[in-house]
């Protein structure tokens, strides 16, 4: 193991965080193993799977935005830094290329992973620096059957290279994703594991948020008090810019601006999410800061929450998101006529795509829509992470009552499909009107003990 800075945490520089044998905290050296392991299993003989690290992203000529590894890259090496390239395959295992060192760039950012790094930290069983790759990478790709990348990280350092554009003529060039999500969908249990943490850090961040919601109506900051308690709690980032939507606001799905003082009366929509170590957290609550829900929003809030509710008990191994998905749309339509928003037959389904335009929920894991090539009819395996998030969005100018105009509600929730059925990550989040209100009513404006909180609204 090396004992010095490799650019991200081992179990030397940083033991409160990894074991000894974890490349990162939670995941063994022999998970990892495993990943690449299962990853050549799956992929046609005689391939070779190149994955490039995410690239870095500019804010200005010399500030970077907060660098985020790809998911893939991560899951397969545990190297959370920039700049390198992978290669599988099952005549040299993980061949890892390093960035070269640059005294400067040390000087300026610190140390990064190299080649030592590579084979010591991250069991490769070869590693170059990145300048010999052109030497290198072209024999591997001649001698492969197929050709497999990572599409959405791809570089010209390799995609230039003769050798892959003659792959690509003979058409031998395929995503890979198709793949590594395969290997991802279903999650191992050092990952449930620490997306249990995930869910737990965010639900307490979200739970002193919502006590304290009445003392700082004004959306950025609840945005800020949620992003400062997953961050006291150990996240590393927020898995999303946190939508905070209050009043009208509400109704837009994936609103971000955050800058709106939260009225006496209004509902505020917050669809918040943390990550701490690549797995990622993601819930919706609604709530009045500001007073007490109105009749119209009581009325749409419990079709909200029964649909919610129903939805979970669906969950289970056989069942499909899309499934679940088509009887949240058969609920949420009969409520909506009930309650006399939806009325003409013939346009139901353009008035209903209107009040709420999103899935029901999707796959959850190192990113928020994880696994996106996986489709939402496959039935659900024991293992797999999805959310669980019925909604309705009712914009000012729609044609409704004026008490149901600019009203956004959304409850969303976690859920573990477990062997016989499922269990409920954000379970310990309050959802109820009346654990809502005593929640509001605990909160004095000052950080509170969060059993005391879950005391308050049991």
């Amino acid at each position: 193991m090396n004992h010095f800075d490799i650019g991200q945490p081992t179990s030397v520089t940083h033991p409160q965080l990894l074991k000894e044998g974890e490349i990162t905290p939670g995941i063994t050296s022999d998970e990892y193993l495993s990943r690449r392991k299962k990853l050549l299993e799956l992929l046609p003989e005689r391939s070779l799977a190149i994955i490039a690290s995410a690239s870095v992203k500019m804010m200005t000529d010399v500030v970077p935005y907060p660098f985020r590894q790809d998911a893939d890259y991560l899951y397969i090496t545990g190297c959370q830094q920039p700049g390198g390239i992978a290669v599988l395959s099952g005549e040299c295992g993980l061949c890892m290329f390093m960035p070269d060192p640059n005294p400067q760039e040390v000087t300026w950012q610190g140390p990064i992973a190299g080649v030592n790094a590579a084979l010591g930290t991250f069991k490769a069983d070869k590693a170059f620096p990145l300048h010999r790759m052109d030497a290198i990478l072209p024999e591997m790709i001649g001698r492969a059957s197929k050709l497999f990348h990572n599409v959405k990280t791809a570089l010209p350092a390799y995609t230039d290279m003769e050798a892959f554009r003659r792959a690509i003529c003979n058409d031998k060039v395929k995503d890979l994703s198709r793949y590594t999500h395969e290997i991802r969908w279903i999650k191992s249990p050092s990952e449930l594991n620490l997306m249990r943490q995930s869910a737990s850090i965010a639900c307490q961040a979200l739970l002193q948020t919502m006590s304290i919601s009445k003392t700082i109506p004004d959306e950025n900051m609840l945005s800020a008090r949620f992003e400062y308690e997953c961050k006291m709690r150990g996240a590393q980032r927020m898995a999303f810019n946190p939508v905070v939507g209050s009043g009208a606001n509400g109704s837009v799905i994936h609103y971000s601006r955050n800058d709106k003082k939260i009225k006496a009366g209004d509902l505020v929509l917050m669809d918040v999410g943390c990550e701490l170590h690549g797995y990622l957290s993601d819930l919706t609550r609604t709530w009045p800061p500001c007073g007490s829900f109105s009749s119209a929003q009581e009325e749409l809030y419990d079709l909200i929450l029964r649909t919610n509710k129903d939805c979970v008990k669906l969950c289970k191994p056989g069942v499909s998101i899309q499934q679940i998905h088509n009887y949240s749309v058969e609920m949420l339509r009969r409520g909506l006529i009930e309650i006399g928003l939806l009325k003409d037959d013939r346009s139901i389904s353009l008035h209903y795509h209107q009040l709420n335009p999103t899935a029901i929920g999707h796959y959850l894991g190192m990113d928020v829509h994880d696994c996106s090539t996986i489709r939402n009819d496959r039935p659900l395996e024991q293992g797999v992470v999805i959310t669980i998030e019925p909604g309705v969005y009712i914009p000012s100018s729609f044609d409704a009552p004026d008490r149901y105009r600019g009203i956004g509600i959304r409850i969303e929730d976690e859920v573990l499909i477990t062997e016989s059925g499922h269990e409920v990550l954000t379970g310990s989040m309050p959802k109820e009107i009346q654990h809502i209100n005593s929640l509001l009513s605990y909160g004095d404006g000052s950080v509170v003990d969060t059993h005391d909180l879950r005391t308050a609204f049991s």
